[in-house]
């Protein structure tokens, strides 16, 4: 196996950890509803919160196994966004710490606080964590302020790789395209979060009356952001690098991936509809319990093309805005070729993992 050919595995197998946290985000998005669908415990906050923790170690997990397997295929990448942009990693990471304090010390004996503040926890979770993990994707798009110089290395005074601006990431949060797609990752968890609850919890619509109306406003408004965001995706700059390791600002450089790679084109239309279908068929059809799982398999698609439009077709997948020499590429920034190799190896594990995932998922139920 070549280190071409293993640099493109892996960068898929990010991809594919990547969409299905995204579609795991829906238990953030059903805590990011707790105080919509219900007023008090008996009305709503207890059936979600009961319904919710059965699925959220699965997304804490993956998006470790997701920083995990970044770090070992591509460590200049974990050492440049984790390691430079980190008030942004910091913020999204004690969100979850929120969230895995208030599952376990809601309702234990002697709570100090009272329930209602570790359901705050779990809102505040719900809203900042998927937000702000949405801003961080979106900076694989339209870049970071950051610079890489590999002559650090041999600094003995400071062999620092990778620099970032003073804001460390924040910065991101006021780049409006990176807040969108933010926006758009945030109403798509509490859209799937609303199928969910329609498919898990007996009678959904009569313990939750509110559910309804949430599944069809979050939809709507999620539509048209996705759209706005897809527009200004397709008519950004991205940056490209040739065979000599060359990089270089390009007009539509996503638009170009999409078309030279018309496959993933008819893959990202195919998630897009199973989305629109699972969300419609469960508005117009109020009987219809499946659409988590139709929505969910368009989710993985969606999020899995964007994935690969980004690190593909000689494109950058980290491009810098201070010093286009710096961004980083499959190629630049990977593993070496046997360490690549070893953990190719293991990766053949991944099926016995999947298994594993959808027998806890069954058990937890």
């Amino acid at each position: 196996m070549s280190l071409c050919f293993l640099q493109s595995y892996w960068w898929l197998l990010i991809a594919i950890l990547g969409a299905v946290l995204v579609f795991l985000l829906f238990v953030q998005g059903g805590q990011s509803l707790l105080f919509s669908l219900g007023r008090n415990n008996n009305e709503g906050r207890q059936p979600v919160i009961e319904c919710l923790g059965h699925k959220w170690e699965l997304t804490f997990t993956t998006l470790v196994v997701f920083g995990g397997a970044f770090f070992a295929s591509f460590p200049l990448f974990y050492s440049t966004s984790f390691g430079g942009a980190y008030w942004l990693w910091m913020l999204i990471l004690f969100s979850f710490v929120l969230q895995a304090v208030a599952y376990e010390f809601r309702r234990r004996e002697g709570n100090l606080f009272g329930a209602t503040t570790y359901e705050v926890f779990l809102l505040i979770n719900g809203v900042v964590g998927t937000t702000l993990l949405g801003v961080a994707v979106a900076t694989m798009f339209f870049g970071g302020e950051f610079t890489v110089e590999r002559g650090n290395i041999l600094d003995a005074a400071s062999p620092v790789i990778s620099r970032w601006s003073d804001t460390h990431g924040i910065e991101a949060i006021g780049d409006w395209r990176c807040l969108l797609l933010g926006v758009v990752v945030l109403l798509l968890s509490r859209t799937l979060a609303c199928l969910y609850f329609k498919n898990h919890i007996k009678d959904a619509d009569t313990v939750l009356p509110a559910l309804r109306s949430q599944l069809i406003v979050n939809g709507i408004v999620f539509v048209v952001l996705f759209l706005v965001f897809v527009a200004v995706l397709l008519f950004a700059d991205g940056v490209a690098y040739d065979a000599e390791g060359a990089l270089a600002w390009v007009e539509y450089k996503y638009l170009h991936n999409l078309l030279d790679m018309w496959w993933l084109l008819i893959i990202f239309l195919l998630g897009v509809v199973g989305v629109l279908y699972g969300w419609g068929r469960t508005v117009f059809q109020p009987t219809y319990t499946k659409g988590i799982w139709t929505a969910g398999l368009g989710t993985i698609l969606v999020v899995l093309v964007l994935f690969c439009i980004s690190g593909y077709n000689g494109t950058a997948y980290y491009p810098s805005v201070l010093d286009v020499n710096s961004s980083l590429t499959i190629a630049n920034s990977s593993s070496s070729h046997f360490t690549l190799t070893v953990m190719s190896v293991v990766s053949l594990l991944i099926p016995a993992v999947i298994a594993y995932i959808a027998y806890v998922w069954r058990k937890m139920d």
